[in-house]
């Protein structure tokens, strides 16, 4: 079964800060970060971030959030926080102002990858024009790995991503 975006709507989240662990192109594989959820999980590097308040847009979800910072990818694993609220040691912070996000809910097979990467984002982009709201450039997208939707699979072994896209308010 190929991707299917099933639903969309828009969310909004006030300033906030994003904590966790900063990553750019060369930390990925072929583009890819999986490897590095792999050694959060190993790690237990999402404990000390779990202890945090969190925004309510996080909910029952683990986080990463990307943007393009002088045309170069950053890839970030961890939450988004009450502004104000410390890094622990080891972490990183960044300061985000309100947002409103386009929400893509993504329906596919987390292990053969057709959640994620560019095809993935640009059929979202496609569903941003369909609905008549307009991205943000170069701003901050996220993937919420959402509890219940994306740890447990469908009969066909297929779950739900949330995906977020800044758009202009």
């Amino acid at each position: 079964m190929a991707l299917e975006l099933i639903g969309s709507h828009i969310e909004t989240c006030p300033s906030c800060c994003l904590i966790g662990k900063r990553y750019t192109s060369e930390d990925g594989v072929n583009g890819s970060f999986g490897h590095k959820w792999g050694e959060w999980w190993q790690n237990g590097w999402f404990e000390p971030l779990e202890k945090l308040p969190h925004m309510p847009i996080v909910g029952d979800s683990t986080m990463a959030a990307l943007r393009v910072v002088n045309g170069e990818l950053e890839y970030w694993i961890g939450f988004f926080c009450p502004e104000g609220t410390v890094a622990p040691e080891g972490y990183e912070a960044v300061q985000i102002g309100p947002r409103s996000y386009a929400v893509i809910l993504k329906k596919g097979d987390e292990h053969n990858g057709e959640l994620y990467g560019l095809e993935a984002h640009y059929l979202c982009l496609q569903e941003l024009q369909r609905r008549e709201w307009r991205r943000r450039e170069d701003d901050w997208c996220f993937e919420r790995y959402n509890c219940p939707r994306f740890t447990t699979p469908d009969a066909d072994g297929r779950v739900i991503l949330d995906y977020g896209i800044s758009v202009e308010a």
